[in-house]
């Protein structure tokens, strides 16, 4: 029963909203909390916050943008606004952002800067939206061979008066690969919480500029070159735990590579927003995304690429309950790598292996529930990785664990996360910290067994989450 109210409810608009929601004062809490959580905030409101808001209370800034967005969700209403709550538009609000159109240069040098100078703009006011998912089918009839047009069309002048006299080139498109592949190895070996502002502003003060001066052939490899960079500083800001940031990185890869005409990129970087959606828990969206991102290949590109995308789409099918199709689509992805006949290096967007595959399969069987043999593929995956890919082989490896746990081979589960206990350690990354705390959740009940006692006191405080920016 709740507690009986000893003041009035003054703000009628959101007692209405939380009606029409069909949640309690408790659940709204959580919802918001939850939704804060996405884009790098810790929240830690319950019904007595809520109750406040209902008597007058108006929450910061950001809470409004995890409420309104809370909310868009439950009620499949893209359009609400903070005045639909009763409340005025925070001053941090930025006025119809809409990621998908604009000058795509522009957004992203804003966005690195932004991200370099921790600007709250971007890691509040930016909240992780399923609006902005949605803005993907607007322009997704738009050819991605437009380029020449849109840098004719774009604002002149800007960032142009002091720019050096020599065109850039492919020297330049060698030195940002360079400086990608460098900074790859970096996420790969210690998570995306480290080194990230060092890739913002290489983005924004080193690449963005080039991109204003870039004419003739060597314009597409500068714009492809971009994206693989963007696409990169996406990655790293999803594994701090910045969703909102990384939303808006993949976004902007993916508009750089329809100025390319690069369509593996573009496939690419859909692909790497279905995993987004789908680890932040929105099914729908993550199938939608994974099919957009199979359609922008179209039966064409590197079977490498396809098997990997492909697997996205089996991974996503589980999750909408699909069970045959995932099944289905998981022979396919087999078949597609076994046909590939690159070596998986020496392509920045098909680095798919069968350590890859193990780990998409293992995801699968998770969604589908088969825990028992979806553990022996994440293990599979997890000892087949080179030394460099600590992370990956960190992350897969608690994955392996909890679905030891959860099929009831508790010692199995143990030494699993006790094999891991020393890599934890070095790495900078949300996603570990939170596979790392839903590994120890889980296992509390089974503190009485002691490999499990001491994989849980070895480990604890071992995860340096998304590093010292959060």
């Amino acid at each position: 029963m709740p507690p009986r109210r000893t003041r009035p409810v003054v703000n009628r608009a959101l007692a209405a909203m939380i009606e029409q929601a069909g949640w309690t004062h408790a659940a709204t809490a959580q919802h918001v909390n939850a939704v804060a959580a996405e884009s790098g905030e810790r929240m830690h409101y319950d019904r007595s916050a809520v109750g406040h808001w209902l008597t007058g209370t108006v929450p910061r800034p950001e809470a409004v943008h995890a409420v309104v967005e809370a909310f868009r969700r439950r009620l499949n209403r893209m359009e609400l606004a903070p005045a639909d709550f009763g409340w005025p538009d925070p001053a941090v609000a930025p006025p119809a952002d809409d990621p998908w159109r604009g000058d795509p240069v522009a957004r992203l040098a804003t966005l690195g800067e932004d991200d370099l100078l921790n600007r709250r703009t971007v890691l509040t006011a930016g909240t992780f939206t399923l609006a902005a998912l949605s803005g993907l089918a607007a322009v997704s009839a738009l050819s991605p061979h437009r380029g020449a047009g849109w840098a004719d069309g774009w604002g002149r002048g800007w960032g142009r008066t002091d720019r050096r006299a020599v065109r850039p080139g492919a020297g330049d498109v060698a030195r940002i690969r360079g400086a990608t592949a460098s900074f790859a190895d970096l996420d790969d070996q210690f998570g995306g919480g480290h080194a990230r502002a060092a890739v913002a502003a290489y983005l924004a003060r080193e690449v963005t500029p080039l991109l204003h001066e870039a004419t003739g052939r060597s314009r597409p490899d500068l714009f492809t070159a971009a994206a693989e960079l963007s696409y990169l500083a996406a990655y790293m800001a999803m594994d701090a735990g910045a969703h909102a940031l990384a939303q808006r990185y993949y976004i902007s890869a993916v508009r750089l590579a329809d100025e390319a005409g690069d369509l593996v990129l573009r496939a690419t970087a859909l692909r790497s927003m279905a995993v987004q959606a789908a680890e932040l828990g929105h099914d729908g969206e993550a199938l939608t995304l994974a099919e957009a991102a199979a359609s922008a290949l179209a039966g064409q590109g590197p079977q490498r690429t396809q098997a990997w995308i492909t697997g996205m789409r089996a991974e996503a099918h589980a999750a909408a309950g699909t069970r045959w199709d995932a099944l289905s689509l998981l022979r396919r992805t087999e078949a597609q790598l076994e046909r590939a006949d690159s070596v998986p290096e020496s392509e920045w967007t098909g680095n798919y292996r069968r350590e890859s595959l193990e780990h998409q399969i293992g995801l699968t069987l998770t969604q589908l529930g088969d825990h028992a043999t979806a553990a022996r593929h994440f293990a599979a995956s997890m000892n087949a990785r080179r030394p460099v890919e600590r992370r990956t082989r960190t992350l897969i490896g608690l994955r392996a664990a909890h679905a030891f746990l959860r099929a009831g081979e508790i010692d199995r589960a143990a030494a699993t996360a006790l094999d891991l206990s020393d890599d934890v350690r070095l790495i900078a990354s949300a996603r570990v910290g939170e596979e790392l705390h839903r590994l120890r959740t889980d296992w509390q009940r089974y503190r009485g067994n002691p490999l499990i006692a001491r994989a849980d006191r070895l480990i604890s405080g071992a995860s340096r989450g998304p590093g010292p920016r959060r």
